[in-house]
């Protein structure tokens, strides 16, 4: 036995799931004498292995051999070009060298990737796209055609190639089980600008030609692979580590949850590879050679199969070999197709059964390409094949600590039939320095790391430990090579998952609430209470003692419709916020997605791997309060909102309702400007829009923004039908309150707003530029140009109790901001005895009016300004008819009566972003001042 050193600790994530096999019996074609140099990939590296740790990173792990070049061809290693006609390729990953880089070659081999994970962390993949100059983590060739990326960190990968990915995710949470007392690096290869330079030496490392260096996910720091050898292990979170919510910080315990439930992420039905798409037969293509198309003359291509789960789904890979290959070769490049390192001495081909061996009624409904199982002078005639490992007697099988400071990452132990669950944590425990304890208190968890779900089983005492290798070898050799075995304490888990629920009726008490829940998706009194109830918003927060019961909750709500209106469910984390450094600043990222075309999905994506995940919220799926309750505890953070004005009114006005549940009660807000006006973006120096400025300088920007005040407003809204006007255009409507910003607009340009909005909600999909939708607004105008309503004598206007007389006008505006209808300045400029000069933050509206659209027009190009009314802090306008209004760019028709405009209490903070000092010869300095910040939202 021996055991295996290495700094900080494995362990494990996600739920459980059964998993079964069966073997069969076929035609044998034998097995290969040559065997493979490195380290094996499997719990298990062969009945005459040492189950030591593989050797470090370096050029073993590779199938290394010279090929003749036919095209240009660039170092993955140095990304110069290889000069010549030779280069040092590896038949498994593709992994190109000089002959000189051999050996500092520390990358890795994708067959034994999967053995040096820390931490085992499932990826979310979104649908699939086009990346250009984007690399497949797992063949290392280029995404020329779809492919698919993690929401959550850089990996991309070919669709065939999901299945062969590492589970190496960023580990955003605690699940419970440990507590980590160091964050380091995560390391991600060829995801580099071509200018990138290395932090130790400075040179170029990134390249747009092959996958070249490395990229800390966390930090962003950037070197040669070779060179972050050198650097320290641990990760400071780099320039935006006052913004980064640390995931020591967050708790999750998501052990019946896939990772999109985690993050709240859309789950989009991928089809599954082989299942048709790759292929009109089921077939994924090869991953080394990636052969598609008729294979060339005097070569044959072969259909391998992985096990009987491979069979039972017809998802097979491709292989190509001569015509006259020998079973070795054909062994050979099977084993090389599953990127499976092991000595192909360990292994055999057998044809594939005929529909009537499997003795299974689907499978016989398919038509299988089975071809012949004979050999002919030891060369392979038949066309399918499935890839066995021959029975073993015993091997060697790594068991690897769940817990912390242990001094190992693994120790090997051989395992024989007589070997079982106990008696391996017996032999384990005294390796690990545990022998005092009683085995009683520890059990033997099996782990498959998939890459898009980690699976945990825990075994039971009595399970033949051998048996159990040979079923999973029987059902995917793929399989086999993911999966890992654990000796974990047996101390139970106090289960505490909080759901947070949506679209329930408002207004109702927290017994209504609980009643409602229990009517509609019988939810269990004993492990379900309600901690948190958002009347207003009819929502409530469940804490459920129990992850079956989590799970079904979670399932049954999103199709549980409460008095026809359909409810949601997100998971949501627990921020432990007394673990936060003092100087720690979290950001609360709030992505309106349909705000700006398809910008704001791409900065939905961005920011989740540049910050937390956890830390980034989707309005569309719940709106902003899932939010706001996650960083409820959390003593001073900020906020930063994408969208347009009305977003940044919808995220305002949510803080307004939950600022007394908050322990930063005042958290300052930053806006990145999504929608067509950007008013309020505008007047903060966020700019007119969102033109494709790095995520990472935006978040660089917020966190040296400067915090302002701004006044907000409440606008109560009293319809009632006024006398004879019998035939009104809309009907009376209760009481309302609306809170507004930038400004309120009655008549022509609440009209045009509306007109927009209406065009806008028929057909969504043509309102995806700026420039579209502002020509839309121009040719809405034209047709409004000869209007005339009269708007002076359809409603009266009193400032401060005074009645005060209206020029004639067709539109009256209340503005709070020296921005409107995208940037005018509708006040002007010039000084006016009457009136003092407008601010944010004074407590005052300015009240203008203009007198058409061709006024609006003048104000527009800079020509006039608006007519100046009345400035005050409280107004009261009567309607005598229904009349087109619209708040901060949200149009509607109001009927009959009173609005009353008033300060609404507190002054919110926003953030204004810096000015950028200019610098001689260079751009602005990126390097960030290190003082600390002036202290905002305390509520003192």
């Amino acid at each position: 036995m021996a055991a295996a050193a290495e700094p900080g600790a494995l362990g494990w994530l996600g739920g459980v799931s059964p998993r079964s096999g069966s073997p069969t019996s076929s035609p044998e074609l034998g097995a290969g004498s040559r065997s493979r140099s490195g380290p094996g990939s499997g719990p298990g590296s062969g009945p005459e292995r040492s189950g030591a740790r593989p050797p470090g990173p370096a050029a073993p792990s590779h199938s290394f051999r010279k090929v003749t070049l036919t095209k240009p061809t660039f170092c993955h290693l140095c990304s110069d070009f290889i000069w010549g006609l030779a280069g040092i390729l590896c038949d498994v990953c593709n992994f190109m060298s000089h002959e000189k880089c051999l050996k500092h070659v520390k990358t890795p081999c994708t067959s034994v990737a999967p053995s040096l994970v820390r931490v085992p962390v499932a990826h979310c993949f979104g649908p699939r796209g086009l990346y250009k100059r984007r690399f497949c983590s797992v063949c290392r060739k280029g995404l020329e055609a779809l492919g698919l990326r993690c929401e959550v960190c850089e990996l991309h990968v070919h669709p065939d190639c999901v299945p062969f990915a590492c589970s190496d995710c960023r580990q955003c949470h605690q699940d419970g089980h440990r507590e980590h007392d160091a964050h380091l690096h995560h390391w991600r290869e060829g995801t580099l600008p071509s200018g990138a330079r290395c932090e130790l030496c400075r040179k170029t490392c990134g390249s747009s030609d092959v996958p070249a260096g490395v990229r800390c996910e966390w930090c962003s720091v950037q070197a040669h692979s070779v060179c972050s050898a050198a650097l320290a292990p641990e990760c400071t979170f780099g320039r935006l580590r006052t913004l980064v919510l640390p995931p020591a910080c967050v708790r999750l315990l998501s052990r019946n949850f896939s990772k999109m439930h985690c993050f709240r992420i859309p789950e989009i039905a991928a089809p599954e590879p082989g299942d048709g798409e790759d292929s009109a037969d089921g077939s994924v293509p090869a991953g080394p050679g990636r052969e598609v198309g008729a294979p060339e003359s005097g070569k044959q291509t072969l259909k391998i199969f992985d096990g009987s789960d491979a069979m039972q789904r017809n998802h097979f890979r491709t292989v190509t070999v001569p015509h006259l290959a020998r079973s070795q070769e054909v062994l050979e490049a099977a084993l090389r197709a599953y990127y499976i390192p092991e000595d192909p001495e360990g292994f055999q081909l057998q044809a594939l059964p005929t529909p009537a061996q499997l003795g299974d009624t689907v499978a016989a409904g398919k038509v299988w390409s089975a071809g012949s199982a004979e050999e002919e002078g030891g060369r392979a005639t038949c066309q399918a094949w499935v890839l066995r490992a021959l029975p073993r007697t015993q091997e060697i099988l790594k068991i690897y600590p769940a817990w912390l400071k242990v001094g190992v990452a693994y120790v090997s132990i051989r395992v024989t039939p007589q070997s079982t669950a106990r008696s391996v944590v017996l032999e384990v425990l005294p390796l690990l320095g545990r022998q005092a304890e009683g085995v009683e208190g520890f059990q033997l968890v099996e782990v498959l790391m998939g890459s898009r779900q980690v699976q945990r089983t825990v075994l039971a005492d009595e399970e033949p430990l051998l048996d159990r290798l040979r079923e999973i070898r029987q059902m995917s050799l793929r399989q086999m090579s993911q999966t890992r075995f654990y000796v974990a304490e047996s101390r139970a888990l106090a289960p505490r998952v909080s759901l947070f629920v949506g679209g329930l009726p408002p207004g109702l008490s927290p017994q209504e609430y609980r009643s409602l829940l229990d009517e509609a998706v019988a939810s269990k009194a004993a492990v379900v209470t309600v901690s948190h109830v958002y009347s207003a918003q009819g929502a409530v927060v469940l804490d459920v003692a129990c992850f079956a019961e989590a799970e079904r909750l979670y399932m049954l709500v999103r199709d549980t419709a409460v008095r026809g209106r359909p409810l949601m469910a997100l998971v949501l984390p627990e921020v432990l916020h007394t673990k936060l450094a003092p100087d720690c600043r979290p950001l609360l990222v709030f992505v309106n997605p349909r705000s700006g075309g398809l910008k704001g999905r791409d900065l939905l994506c961005s920011f989740r791997k540049l910050l937390n995940p956890h830390q980034v919220f989707e309005l569309t799926n719940g709106g902003p309060l899932p939010g706001f309750h996650v960083f409820s505890q959390v003593p001073c953070f900020r906020v930063l909102v994408c969208g347009g004005d009305g977003t940044v009114g919808w995220v305002l006005t949510a803080l307004e309702d939950m600022r007394h549940r908050l322990a930063c009660p005042e958290p300052a807000v930053a806006i990145l400007p999504l929608g067509t006006g950007n008013d309020l973006g505008r007047v903060l120096r966020w700019g007119a829009g969102y033109s494709g400025e790095d995520p990472f300088s935006v978040l660089l920007s917020v966190d040296e923004a400067d915090a302002v005040l701004v006044d907000r407003w409440t606008i109560l809204l009293d319809a009632h039908k006024a006398a004879g006007e019998e035939d009104s255009e809309a009907e009376a409507e209760p009481p309302k309150i609306v809170q507004m910003s930038n400004y309120c607009g009655i008549g022509i340009d609440a009209e045009l707003s509306l007109d927009f909005h209406q065009a806008r909600e028929e057909e969504p999909g043509k309102f995806t530029s700026r420039f579209h939708n502002k020509g839309v607004y121009v040719r809405v105008g034209l047709q409004k140009i000869s209007h005339s309503r009269g708007l002076h004598r359809a409603l009266r206007l009193q400032v401060e109790q005074q009645e005060v007389e209206l020029p004639s006008i067709e539109g009256l505006i209340f503005i709070n901001i020296p921005s409107w209808g995208s940037g005018a300045d509708l006040w002007g400029s010039d000084s006016d005895s009457r009136f003092e000069k407008p601010r944010m933050d004074d407590g005052l509206l300015e009240v203008v009016g203009v007198t058409g659209v061709v006024h609006m027009g003048q104000v527009q190009s800079g020509l006039r300004s608006g007519i100046r009314i009345a400035q005050g802090s409280y107004f009261r306008v009567t309607l005598l008819k229904a009349t087109p209004v619209q708040v901060d760019g949200e149009p509607w028709v109001q009927a009959p009566g009173h609005l009353i405009i008033s300060a609404a209490g507190p002054k919110v903070h926003m953030l204004r972003k810096a000015k950028q000092k200019p610098r001689k010869g260079g751009p602005p300095k990126d390097a960030r001042a290190d003082g600390a910040p002036a202290p905002e939202g305390d509520p003192k």
